[in-house]
């Protein structure tokens, strides 16, 4: 039955930067079930961030309730995620993943309204058996796992070790070329070297000081004449549902007149994905884009709060990772943050994607 998988259906209901990291894991499968129907099933808010991964078949996604837009009621979210749990259990999958680091009682719902052959899992960390999952790994107790590693122990009981643990990510080609073609439209663009700033972060911990993302800048300019790529949460800073960073983004652009900067607007993930795709490295606190940017293999500064440094550092290209004994982001200086940069991105890139034809 293992040898003989025709539908496999994928599951990871979290943030974005969870769902990059289990690209590899995705991948692996690919390798070793290349003829097998490959589908996963995510939420809406995240879906943006694989489809256009050359390993999946379908990507299915839903709507959380916290996610849903203004005027869409709670009732249509659930109507319409009953509507897919059909669609989902007239595929007959040989076997659901709940492809996570850790056990997910909601995951696990999901995986079971589907009604697959089997379901492979990790268990809870207190040993407690579940009938529903046939295929079950130990949660892992070692500390020294990132979220990519403790994924891919999931495959194991499919007798599959990875040769490559790459993320895998690729940005939408329209969304890529209209990115480009705003870049190319400033007076002052040429082809040299591009610095992504992304300044926002969800969690208070983890927020840089604007005037530290301004001085950082024109010291980068000065030293580098680098251009910048200004990237942010969209959204008004005063809206108790979905605060974003429109004004700190028009402060900071303020007090850069001179220097060369686009703030680039994101509305959607795929916007973000194909705008961080053009800079040659990228600096940010840890969050999505952190993981976009790796899976884009672009060398980075990150700052880290109060989240695991082991776990959710970048995975698979060169970083500088800074956290204050605090695990406030604030307390880092502008000064240890350009020492970062000059450490593991100041040699010059081979070429500026910003630059590329394709």
């Amino acid at each position: 039955m293992i040898n003989d998988m025709k539908r496999i259906l994928i599951i990871r209901r979290d943030n974005i930067g969870d769902l990059i990291c289990t690209t590899p894991l995705i991948h692996a499968l690919r390798t070793h079930y290349p003829m097998a129907e490959l589908d996963v099933l995510v939420n809406s808010y995240n879906f943006q961030a694989i489809e256009h991964n050359p390993d999946i078949n379908h990507v299915y996604a839903y709507t959380k309730g916290k996610h849903r837009e203004p005027g869409q009621s709670l009732l249509g979210v659930y109507w319409q995620r009953l509507k897919l749990t059909f669609t989902l259990r007239r595929k007959h999958y040989d076997l659901a993943i709940l492809a996570s680091g850790v056990f997910s009682k909601q995951a696990l719902k999901l995986a079971s309204s589907v009604n697959p052959k089997q379901i492979l899992s990790l268990m809870p960390d207190d040993g407690q058996n579940i009938p529903e999952i046939t295929l079950g790994v130990p949660t892992p107790t070692a500390t020294d796992l990132h979220e990519v590693q403790r994924t891919l122990l999931l495959l194991q009981p499919l007798s599959i070790s990875p040769a490559d643990s790459s993320l895998v990510l690729r940005p939408d080609p329209q969304c890529l070329q209209q990115q480009r073609v705003n870049l190319q439209a400033q007076a002052w663009y040429q082809p040299r070297l591009t610095i992504g700033i992304h300044i926002s972060s969800r969690k208070p911990s983890q927020r840089w000081p604007e005037e530290n993302f301004t001085s950082l800048i024109k010291r980068l300019h000065e030293e580098y004449q680098a251009q910048f790529l200004l990237f942010w949460a969209p959204g008004n800073e005063n809206n108790p549902r979905h605060p974003g960073d429109d004004q700190k983004a028009q402060r900071i652009v303020a007090q850069l007149a001179g220097i060369p900067v686009l703030p680039l607007a994101t509305s959607e993930l795929r916007e973000l994905i194909a705008g961080i795709d053009l800079c040659d490295h990228f600096i940010c606190s840890d969050g999505g884009a952190m993981h976009i940017a790796a899976g884009l293999g672009k060398p980075m500064v990150c700052f880290f709060g109060e989240s695991s440094t082991t776990q959710w550092r970048p995975w698979g290209v060169p970083h500088a990772l800074l956290q204050a004994p605090s695990k406030h982001v604030a307390d880092i200086s502008v000064d240890e943050a350009l020492a970062a940069y000059q450490r593991k991105c100041h040699a010059p890139p081979p070429h500026s994607p910003a630059n590329a034809s394709g």
